[in-house]
């Protein structure tokens, strides 16, 4: 199915085009359909989805016909549909719906993981852990055993047979840092070699904390790459942020961070090599948590 995110933001950029092609402003369609202002807004900047009677409407008003009403209204279905994720409401929490929706059309996932562990790839005690040391930060936004089902849900995804390739670059650093319990982290660091191992769409690099990046300045944040199937769609680029992830599509954002990913892989460990380090901090942290027992 394709991301009705995605297909939300294709949408938008027409309804955009189609009003200033025929010179009005956002308020003088408002008045033409009978719309509020702010709906418009929120249409062209795809921030709702769109309700296919109101579209239909305002493309006859505007004169919009043939293959251009056809490729408008193709694109309003297809952003109006729901997925999965649209059944949690909002206890799985706003952040992992919109990975969620870019998941479920997308051909291609590249992630940098600055500090945290790939969600798609979490065991269910690394996500209690994670949740228990969210709760110390201030409320939930979610209901933390719907964002677990949801999470597996995601896992499931990338996992069908036509699921997207999935490379991802873990930083070091991150993996000592996390303030989860020993073993539960050993667990999860096996659960990835295992993982990796049996799919051969999924690949990691490990970064060493000690290793140069050189061409340019380190990452600010984690972030993740998005390309979809249909060339029309575009690739994203989405940032995470302490409160909330910045999506980004423009050419000179997206080839900065493409750039950025090229050169952190570059710098990391080989794939091969990347699992056998996983492997040894793994024992180390079961040995380490046997010894003081």
């Amino acid at each position: 199915m394709p991301s009705p995110y995605v297909r939300r933001r294709r949408l938008a950029a027409e309804l955009r085009r189609i009003r200033e092609d025929r010179d009005l402003t956002a308020d003088e369609l408002a008045r033409l359909v009978y719309q509020s202002r702010t709906k418009i807004t929120r249409l062209e900047n795809g921030q709702l989805r769109p309700d296919l009677a109101d579209l239909m409407n305002m493309l006859d008003t505007l004169g919009v016909t043939g293959r251009e009403y056809e490729k408008v209204i193709r694109l309003a279905r297809d952003a109006a549909q729901k997925g999965w994720w649209d059944s949690f409401g909002d206890s799985m929490g706003p952040r992992q719906k919109l990975y969620a929706d870019l998941e479920s059309g997308a051909d291609t996932i590249r992630s940098y993981n600055q500090t945290g562990f790939p969600a798609l790839l979490q065991i269910p005690d690394l996500i209690s852990a994670l949740v228990d040391l969210d709760e110390r930060q201030g409320p939930l936004e979610y209901r933390p055993e719907r964002m677990a089902d949801a999470r597996t849900h995601r896992q499931r995804r990338l996992l069908q047979p036509d699921g997207p390739t999935y490379d991802a670059v873990l930083d070091e650093s991150m993996i000592h840092r996390l303030a989860v319990p020993p073993l539960v982290k050993a667990a999860q660091l096996r659960h990835m070699v295992e993982l990796v191992t049996e799919e051969e769409r999924i690949t990691f690099w490990v970064l060493p904390s000690d290793r140069p990046i050189p061409g340019g300045l380190l990452p600010k944040a984690s972030f993740s790459l998005y390309t979809f199937p249909d060339p029309p769609d575009p690739a994203l680029a989405v940032v995470d942020t302490v409160t909330t992830d910045l999506v980004l599509s423009k050419r000179s954002e997206l080839a900065r961070y493409i750039g950025m990913y090229d050169r952190l892989r570059d710098a990391a460990l080989s794939p091969e090599d990347s699992l056998a380090f996983l492997g040894r901090v793994a024992d180390r942290l079961a040995d380490g948590a046997g010894s003081e027992t």
